[in-house]
């Protein structure tokens, strides 16, 4: 009897000592594979699924399902059963997902309490995982944010330095030409030409005038002024255009806005700019949205469009100078680059949200502290 006795102690210390060894071999591979930068985060979780499994006592009937910010990775034809254990994935104190460990019905097993605390040491590798991706991803942004802003600040120098070279010549042009225009008698033919090189100088100096805005070579005008009163002017002269185009216009603007420090011209620059955009985004006709909003010292302003949206990788272009989706003939690349330089200049901040094909939506941040 002794002797029994001593086989089954012998055989359960093996047992455990080999499920143990299951278990750290699982930790340890996580660790492994969390260190492998090459791995992009969903590849991780996809060898996760393929881990956990073969910790457990009996891993042929085990299936694991783990849920992370609502996307699910799942063992393959995985099988939920009323035997599971369940472990929560806390990230800085916010619950961010679970894992769930099942074994199938017909297995007839349960759980041992070492596997349920295996499970949360492995919610806590996935944690810090996900704390450490965070931790990069906003570092990745913050660096590109520096870089774009150098880019701004260089572009910036280089534009004014070419709008100030290219004014004179350019007055010149434009004075002369006007000035034959209007003294002299010319031939038809030739007067039409004139008329080309009057349009094209104007052209150019409205290309430079944009240099100079975004280079905030041109201070602002700053008066008291509402903004609304503003929008309502300036879709006076923009509400036959969207008619045309079958744009349908939603003015949804908040009363008694307070009023903001700003220059009344550039405020009425960026409303077009954006506006235009929005109705060029939308061919086949849409709804524009202006909407209004005030808490606190801040003017929430948002232009929205139903139009064919921008994906990610544009969205992260159209803020640079010159950088345009349009023809040749039809944009110069600068008129959101104005519309962020006339907000930064007024100590404002703007952002966009933008899906394909469902529109996309600007919002501007005004404070109204006249200070």
């Amino acid at each position: 009897m002794d002797y029994e006795k001593h086989a089954l102690s012998a055989a359960e210390t093996i047992f455990a000592l080999r499920e143990r060894i299951k278990e750290l071999t699982c930790l340890y591979k996580i660790a492994d594979l969390a260190s492998r930068a090459e791995l992009s985060f969903a590849e991780f979780m996809e060898e996760v699924i393929k881990i956990i499994p073969r910790s457990m006592q009996y891993p042929s009937a085990t299936g694991c399902l783990i849920c992370i910010d609502q996307v699910d990775y799942s063992s393959p034809n995985l099988e939920k059963s009323e035997e599971y254990i369940s472990a929560p994935i806390t990230v800085n104190n916010l619950e961010r997902g679970f894992i769930q460990v099942f074994y199938q019905e017909a297995a007839g097993v349960s759980f041992l309490p070492e596997e349920e605390q295996l499970l949360k040491g492995v919610a806590q590798q996935l944690a810090l995982v996900m704390e450490r991706k965070g931790v990069e991803e906003n570092n990745a942004k913050l660096q590109e944010q520096l870089r774009h802003a150098d880019r701004l600040a260089t572009i910036g120098l280089l534009s004014s330095g070419i709008a100030h070279e290219i004014n004179e010549p350019l007055s010149a042009i434009l004075g002369f030409g006007q000035l034959l225009d209007t003294e002299y008698e010319l031939p038809q033919a030739a007067k039409k030409d004139l008329q080309k090189i009057i349009a094209a100088a104007l052209h150019a100096r409205e290309v430079v005038r944009k240099l100079m805005l975004f280079s905030r070579q041109v201070p602002p005008k700053m008066v008291a002024v509402n903004l609304n009163k503003l929008i309502m002017e300036g879709f006076y002269f923009l509400e036959n255009r969207c008619a045309k185009q079958g744009v349908n216009i939603v003015r949804d603007l908040q009363e008694d806005l307070p009023e903001i420090i700003a220059d009344p011209s550039q405020i009425h620059q960026v409303l077009v700019n954006l506006s235009v955009n929005a109705i060029q985004a939308m061919p086949k006709g849409g709804t524009l949205t202006i909407r209004t909003r005030h808490q606190d010292d801040t003017i929430e302003w948002q232009i929205s469009d139903t139009g064919i949206g921008m994906d990610k990788d544009l969205q992260q272009k159209i803020f640079m100078p010159f950088f345009t989706t349009k023809d040749v003939d039809q944009g110069t690349g600068l008129g959101l680059p104005v519309v962020h330089g006339i907000i930064s200049a007024h100590h404002g901040s703007i952002s966009l949200e933008s899906e394909p094909g469902v529109g996309t939506t600007f919002k501007i941040y005004l404070n109204t502290n006249h200070e």
